[in-house]
């Protein structure tokens, strides 16, 4: 609790610093509104319900996203460290893959998917797919020479090193991974809600921007930093139950 005093002090600071240079400086809310009226517009959505459903369905996008994107990117890691032949024919291409923006993908997901939620949850797992494969792969070449020699020697085939050695070993990297990809997912699904979505938290900025709703806009960035801060740890305590689970990796 000590350690996080001084940014605790820190962050209550900045706040006041706003609001009063706000009010003192006569700042139009359209530009900078201060905190106080953010906080009373964010009570305002929260209490009328309003704020409910958008959020649902960002963290429905998100967690669909990160889940396929997770699975297919652990996946293609694994297939890719154990077969060197297809990483260096695949490896390429993957990684062409990911230069592309995911912005400038939106309008084709559009077309082939419609409006709604499979474009947005596309483009998250996109995102989110890139950082388990390349940790997944990085994990799992870091293996100790040594212990792989030893399975070998005691007989272990392929499958068994594999599950046995070395993915306990690339634990770590993975969940690096996955971490990363949280963080991902919440941008992929509020950047997919920019481009089609009718619902979200992404969708109700751009409705608020349309109606220059500046206090509605922190209010949802608010809204926004603490649902990815509550999931990125929620992963952490995840990393640090299964590190403990094989704390020698």
């Amino acid at each position: 609790m000590k350690a996080h005093l001084p940014s605790a002090l820190l962050f209550l600071a900045l706040i006041a610093l706003w609001e009063a240079w706000c009010r003192l400086a006569g700042v139009p809310a359209l530009i900078l509104p201060p905190p106080s009226a953010i906080l009373t517009t964010l009570w305002s959505e929260m209490a009328s319900g309003r704020l409910w459903p958008h959020l649902a369905v960002t963290a429905s996008e998100m967690a669909l996203g990160l889940g396929f994107g997770a699975v297919v990117g652990l996946g293609v890691g694994i297939l890719l460290a154990e077969v060197p032949a297809l990483s260096r024919l695949l490896r390429p291409y993957v990684l062409a893959s990911q230069l592309v923006p995911k912005l400038a993908l939106g309008p084709l997901f559009i077309i082939w998917f419609g409006f709604g939620m499979t474009p947005t949850v596309v483009i998250t797992a996109l995102i989110c797919f890139f950082p388990l494969m390349e940790n997944t792969v990085t994990g799992l070449g870091e293996v100790d020479p040594a212990r792989r020699e030893l399975f070998r020697m005691l007989g272990a085939g392929r499958v068994q090193t594999l599950l046995r050695l070395k993915l306990p070993a690339a634990l770590p990297f993975i969940m690096t991974g996955l971490r990363v990809a949280v963080v991902l997912s919440l941008v992929g699904a509020v950047v997919g809600e920019f481009i089609g979505g009718r619902t979200g938290l992404g969708a109700s900025i751009i409705a608020a921007q349309s109606v220059m709703d500046s206090s509605l806009m922190f209010a949802l960035f608010i809204v926004i930093t603490l649902l990815g801060m509550l999931l990125y740890e929620a992963v952490r305590a995840l990393e640090r139950c299964v590190l403990r689970r094989f704390p020698k990796g």
